[in-house]
């Protein structure tokens, strides 16, 4: 068996070099051990295989104690449940980030569009139609938007590394992650300036005019 077959201690640890020895060597090199672990492959349930079990150790030895039986996904279950638990937190907080940032978002952008208000009600009386103040509109939301996304993502990729270790079997700049976030921010984002623009667009030209 190579040694990259076997872990232990730490999974994510780097395997080494493993040596196996004889109970009766292990005994004579570092003294009786009280405590030993065996592991069993078999395609028995954990229930029968656990009487099983009980059965053989008392049939060598009544006074031997069997502490705990587990399966082997309990066993690495029980070895990732801090990560698994720190991952969990990330998710709920980074969901709470998502959240807050898309209120933000929409807040900012669609005050932007609503003091513009007049603007587009005078450019719809000099013969703007809706199309056009829609796609003015658009234009420099999305481009405030994009503007915002690059600085997010920069110091996004920048601040990864600080969770890479409760990460598993997914990249820290996973870009199917990074994608849907910021999808989810444009998409807000489109919404933040269609919306006040369209009630801008049906304000009376001629009411804006006055106005000024």
């Amino acid at each position: 068996m190579g040694a990259r077959q076997v872990v232990r201690r730490d999974w994510r640890l780097k395997t080494g070099t493993e040596i196996y020895f004889l109970y009766d060597q292990t005994t004579a090199l570092y003294g009786a051990n009280r405590n030993m672990n065996v592991v069993v492959r078999s395609t028995l349930p954990l229930e029968t295989l656990a009487r099983v079990v009980r059965e053989q150790v008392n049939a060598m030895d009544r006074s031997l104690p069997i502490v705990r039986l587990r399966t082997m996904d309990d066993v690495f279950a029980d070895s990732v449940a801090r990560q698994r638990f720190l991952a969990q937190l990330l998710v709920i907080f980074a969901t709470l980030a998502l959240a807050l940032a898309a209120v933000g978002t929409y807040g900012v952008l669609s005050y932007l569009v609503t003091e513009r208000q007049r603007e587009i009600g005078i450019r719809m009386a000099l013969g703007a139609n809706r199309t056009n103040v829609l796609s003015l509109v658009l234009r420099q939301g999305l481009a405030t938007t994009v503007i915002g996304l690059v600085i997010g993502v920069a110091g996004a990729v920048g601040l990864t590394r600080l969770a890479t270790s409760l990460l598993f079997e997914v990249k820290p700049t996973d870009p199917l992650t990074f994608g849907a976030v910021a999808g989810v921010i444009t998409l807000v984002a489109l919404a933040a300036c269609v919306v006040p623009a369209r009630r801008a667009t049906k304000v009376d030209p001629i009411v804006a005019l006055r106005e000024e």
